[in-house]
């Protein structure tokens, strides 16, 4: 099978985010042949360089989503003639009236959307949105969108179009139409023209050379196959992603396979509402904001709606998908793949750890994943969205119940510049909630709060930071997939979560979880996990088991094993085979084709081509005596 795999500033730049769960997959499913079309966010991502790439990866393709359009591949000419001049102005006219209309999935009124960075849950239901008012807006942006597509294939790209005063006229009409976005309404020919080059950028796969000329001629029709020649389309995003499978499911019918970690939409809905604390340089104004949050809400619903399948990592995510107008028929939940050998040394040895340690404070156990009882280790970043402040005044509880409990805070990365400040932050309140303490007037105090960086020489890899542990917390407000927790339930560690996210969904009652935003709560639980060391080890037991048998790479890879050839049973072979005079040859390449390996022809076992294709289905007729018709194979004679 030949997969295209879409993705979105991750694989296969070494930088940037899905790239080791493609890598998983590209190199677990190496019976396929993969082609990788990749967007790039920024120029920084973009001479990083790429992974190191398998064998199953036969080429990459790569186009940008930021500066202006010179660098990148395109299709055709840009100078469009009056009657193309025209049907640009309908199809973007169209565009342009959907996302200015309130009520779809990328509006502010939607809960949780931009004014809320805390926002973690996702709406009940989406019914009102799978018809009614919305139902047609969401037809007007289909409609729009794939007009333009059509026009980019004919006549050549649109990046010039785009930009031009035909756009920004068609957009100040939709903004000032009545009904419109409260936002759309303030906005000035500045906001137009910055509205104008984003969504330029955004719709720039519309104008790549990504397609092939298989179907029809003209200036989108070119020497290689491109995404005609896949047989499946898988999307790493419903973003700007999807949208070279989106086209290539309505040039040459190819099924779109949408998979999501973490919600593309809900991202950029955080994104955007921490804007406004960037530098004024950097920020969009709230009209800006507004527009293009009901674009990619379009986008979104426009991808969930027309893809074969769609995979969320997590209920979470599968909430989000629902509310933007996914089929729930058509969702299932694959969750995301990790490498459980890094972790194995520490679990095995971790999971009876805490039943060694001969209650609070002992000293049982042995090597580095001996429980001592009395430590709390927490990994992430030191950002707002981790609530460190609240584990701090959590910990303060904990120390007047237990004097000899620490609190270790280990770093994993920097946090994003908007939040520089937060580090400091914390590190002065803990010095002001845990003064340094000695033992007498002649040592040097000790601070019961220590702020550590994961790959220095105490800490240098995760699975050290995790055998440190009697238990792992975790404090977030808002969290996705929460991957540092699957990994301390891999090392068999006891955990305190709060709920946010899927976080109940992976611990699946192997670990306690407390409301956010209470401290109270957090140290109490905590507290009873340090008094109760039998408890513990049961706990990380049940927690290793759990992680074992629903979170590894290899039940990650079998999950899109088996909905790869799914989705390829209820789609026949598109490709047309053609004699040398250009007509059809029926029957050209059997089912079995896509299947490696040898099969049996019509006089024995013959060997496979290059393309997998058995010699048999590819030799020549034999000829026929004359006066007989075409001669049935020996196996299908009586």
């Amino acid at each position: 099978m030949r997969v295209g795999l879409l993705t979105e500033g991750g694989y296969p730049y070494a930088t940037g985010e899905a790239r080791v769960w493609c890598d998983r997959l590209v190199r677990g499913l190496d019976q396929h042949e993969f082609e990788v079309y990749a967007l790039s966010r920024s120029a920084r991502q973009a001479s990083g360089g790429f992974m190191e790439l398998p064998g199953a990866v036969r080429r990459v393709r790569t186009a940008p989503l930021w500066g202006d359009a010179a660098g990148t591949p395109r299709r055709g000419r840009e100078s469009y003639g009056r009657r193309e001049r025209r049907r640009f102005a309908e199809c973007f006219g169209e565009l342009a009236a959907a996302i200015s209309a309130p009520g779809g999935p990328g509006s502010p009124v939607v809960p949780d959307a931009p004014a809320s960075p805390d926002a973690t849950a996702a709406p009940e239901t989406g019914a009102e949105w799978a018809g009614g008012a919305d139902g047609r807006q969401a037809d007007r942006f289909a409609s729009g969108l794939y007009g333009l597509a059509d026009l980019a294939r004919e006549h050549g790209g649109l990046p010039a179009a785009l930009r031009s005063e035909t756009a920004v006229r068609a957009l100040e009409r939709a903004c000032h139409t009545p009904g419109a976005l409260h936002g759309a309404h303030q906005a000035r020919v500045a906001d137009l023209l910055t509205l104008a080059g984003a969504l330029e950028r955004a719709l720039r796969p519309l104008s790549l050379d990504w397609y092939g000329g298989g179907h029809g001629e003209g200036p989108g029709a070119t020497a290689e196959p491109g995404l005609s020649g896949v047989d499946l389309c898988h999307a790493a995003s419903a973003g700007p992603a999807a949208l070279p499978g989106l086209l290539a499911r309505r040039f040459f019918g190819t099924p779109l396979l949408v998979t999501e970690y973490g919600v593309r939409l809900r991202e950029y809905y955080l994104a955007s509402a921490a804007r406004p604390a960037a530098p004024r340089s950097a920020a969009h104004s709230g009209p800006v904001r507004t527009l293009l949050a009901s674009f990619q809400g379009r986008l979104a619903a426009e991808a969930y709606a027309r893809a074969a399948l769609v995979t969320p990592g997590n209920t979470h995510v599968r909430r989000w998908q629902e509310r933007c107008g996914a089929a729930p028929e058509r969702l299932r939940t694959v969750y995301p793949g990790m490498d459980a050998s890094r972790f194995a040394e520490v679990g095995e040895r971790g999971a009876g750890g805490a039943g060694r340690a001969g209650g609070l404070g002992g000293a049982g156990g042995t090597g580095a994943a001996a429980d001592d009882g009395r430590t709390l280790v927490w990994l992430g970043r030191l950002e707002p969205a981790r609530d460190v402040v609240a584990l701090l005044h959590a910990f303060a509880q904990v120390r007047r119940a237990l004097p000899r409990a620490r609190l270790r805070l280990v770093e994993t990365g920097r946090p994003a510049p908007a939040a520089a400040d937060y580090p400091a932050h914390c590190r002065a309140l803990a010095a002001h909630l845990f003064p340094d303490e000695a033992a007498d007037a002649h040592t040097v105090g000790d601070n019961p709060v220590s702020f550590e960086r994961l790959g220095g020489p105490e800490l240098p890899s995760a699975a050290e930071a995790y055998a440190a542990a009697g238990v792992v917390v975790l404090s977030s407000v808002v969290e996705g997939f929460p991957v540092g927790l699957v990994e301390a339930m891999f090392c068999g560690r006891a955990t305190v979560s709060t709920d946010v996210g899927a976080v109940c969904e992976v611990i699946g009652g192997t670990g306690l979880v407390v409301p956010p935003r209470n401290p109270r709560a957090l140290g109490d639980a905590c507290l009873a996990l340090l008094g109760d060391p039998e408890r513990r080890a049961r706990l990380g037991a049940a927690a290793r088991a759990r992680a074992l048998e629903l979170f590894t790479a290899e039940q990650n890879v079998a999950a899109f094993r088996g909905i790869y050839l799914e989705l390829m049973s209820h789609c026949p072979v598109r490709r047309d085979e053609t004699d040398e005079d250009g007509e059809p040859v029926p029957f050209a390449r059997p089912a079995e084709a896509h299947i490696p390996g040898r099969w049996a022809g019509r006089r024995g076992e013959a060997p496979a081509t290059a393309d997998h294709t058995p010699t048999w289905a590819t030799a020549p007729p034999d000829p026929e005596p004359l006066g007989v018709g075409p001669r049935l194979p020996e196996e299908a004679r009586p």
